[in-house]
């Protein structure tokens, strides 16, 4: 996963663009990812960890109706984080991630099922994730496939 993170962080270098992280499910997983690459600090401008209902209001300016209405574990909620992100944080790109790792489901969702959104300058992108695995397998299974929609994203 640390080349794909490097890859990452190289493309926003060359593009002269930042990133900024909104997690759930992922916990601090996927901004670890980035910063375990020398040099992260050019392009990485933060992270808020919103692993509750009320942080993700609180911190990221989500509304309690949007949650309520589509769930924790949602597309909207996902894109919702991220444009969250970027605007607290002031970066070019923002990701987020809101899931179940299980064992129990959330909010209604399946364990496994992950929400991935991508929101940047003049373009935004969700992307679902169904895993299968232990808790920490699901996670590292979020970090993963965020890193690729991004990198995805920023070769496109």
């Amino acid at each position: 996963m640390s080349d794909l993170a490097a890859k990452v962080i190289d493309l926003l270098r060359e593009r002269s663009e930042s990133i900024s992280c909104a997690e759930s499910i992922t916990g601090g997983a996927l901004t670890s990812a980035l910063v375990s690459i020398s040099g992260a600090s050019d392009v990485l401008l933060g992270s808020i960890v919103a692993y509750s209902k009320e942080m993700k209001i609180n911190q990221l300016g989500l509304s309690a109706e949007l949650i309520d209405e589509k769930g924790l574990v949602s597309k909207e909620v996902a894109l919702e984080m991220a444009r969250g992100a970027r605007q607290k944080l002031g970066s070019s790109w923002a990701i987020s991630s809101t899931g179940s790792a299980g064992p129990r489901a959330l909010d209604g969702s399946s364990p496994g099922e992950i929400w991935i959104a991508i929101v940047g300058p003049d373009s935004q992108e969700s992307m679902k994730l169904s895993l299968n695995g232990a808790r920490q397998e699901v996670i590292s299974g979020a970090v993963e496939g965020a890193l690729t929609l991004l990198e995805r994203i920023l070769r496109a």
